[in-house]
C-alpha cells in the first residue's frame, strides 16, 4: 500500500479476550469514563433542547413585531443547526432500541440513496450501483442501518467535487467459520483523508469538518456493532475513501 494510504479496521470482540491483564483493566476505565461522558452529554442536551424551545418561541415573537427577514433567516439557520448537533448527541448517548426484522439491504440502500438524490445531482455526481451480492437480507433494524447508510453518504457527497464519481456495492463472501457475509462498500472519489487521521475516523467528536460534530461515525459504527457486524475505512490521498460494512447475511 502507498505510503498515503491508510487502513483501519474493526477487530473482532474475541481480540479484547487475549489482552493482558492491565490493558483490559485500562480498556474498562476508558468505557467506565465513555459511559459517564455518555450520560453527561444526554443531560446537557436535554436540557440544551428544552431551553431552545423558549429561545425560539421568543425570536418568533420579536420577528413578528420587527418584520427583519434577514435576523430572521440568521437565527432560524443556527438554531436549526445547533438543534441538529443536540439532537446527534442524544442518538449517540441514548440510542433507540433497535427493532430487529428481516431486512432487504438493496432496498435500504436505494430507499437511502433516493434521500440524497438531490445533493449528487446538484454536484454533477456519477452514482454507480453495482449489487453482486445474490443474498441481500440480514436481521437487523432498518431504520437504523439506512441512518448508518446515511451518514456515509453524506460524507462521501461532501467529500466529492464536482463531476466525481460515488460508486455502492455489494458481495457476498465467506467468513472464516465458513458463515455467509454480505458485504457493501461505498467509494468516492475524493480528496481522500490524512494518513494520520484515518485511524481516529469512527472516535467520537472527532471530525476534520469545520463545522462538524464528529459523531456521524461513531454512530454508524455503533449501529453496525449492533447488528454483529463491522466497518472499516480505507483511503488514499488524492484517490477517494471506501468505507466497508460486514453483516450477517440469512
Amino acid at each position: 500500500m502507498p505510503l498515503d494510504s491508510k487502513e483501519i479496521r474493526d477487530r473482532p470482540p474475541e481480540a479484547a479476550w487475549r489482552s493482558s491483564a492491565p490493558a483490559s483493566e485500562e480498556k474498562m476505565q476508558r468505557l467506565d469514563r465513555l459511559a459517564s461522558l455518555g450520560l453527561l452529554s444526554a443531560g446537557m442536551a436535554h436540557e440544551i433542547k428544552n431551553s431552545m424551545v423558549a429561545v425560539k418561541t421568543f425570536v418568533e415573537l420579536l420577528l413578528e413585531k420587527e418584520q427583519n427577514a434577514e435576523l430572521g433567516e440568521v437565527v432560524g439557520r443556527e438554531l436549526k443547526r445547533i438543534d441538529g448537533i443536540v439532537t446527534q448527541m442524544l442518538r449517540f448517548a441514548t440510542p433507540r432500541h433497535a427493532t430487529f426484522t428481516t431486512v432487504r439491504v438493496h432496498e435500504a440502500l436505494d430507499y437511502s440513496l433516493r434521500l440524497v438524490e438531490h445533493q449528487i445531482s446538484g454536484k454533477l455526481i456519477s452514482l454507480h450501483r453495482r449489487y453482486e451480492a445474490k443474498t441481500d437480507t440480514v436481521h437487523g433494524d432498518e431504520a437504523q442501518l439506512q441512518q448508518a447508510f446515511m451518514n456515509l453518504f453524506f460524507n462521501a457527497i461532501e467529500a466529492v467535487g464536482a463531476n466525481g464519481t460515488l460508486t455502492v456495492s455489494t458481495e457476498n463472501i465467506t467468513g472464516e467459520s465458513g458463515e455467509s457475509i454480505l458485504q457493501v462498500k461505498i467509494q468516492d472519489t475524493g480528496l481522500g483523508i490524512a494518513p494520520e487521521n484515518v485511524s481516529r475516523l469512527f472516535e467520537p467528536f472527532f471530525t476534520t469538518k469545520k463545522n462538524g460534530t464528529g459523531l456521524g461515525l461513531a454512530i454508524c459504527q455503533r449501529i453496525i456493532h449492533e447488528h454483529r457486524g463491522f466497518i472499516s475505512a480505507q483511503s488514499e490521498i488524492h484517490q477517494g475513501s471506501t468505507f466497508s460494512i460486514t453483516l450477517p447475511a440469512q
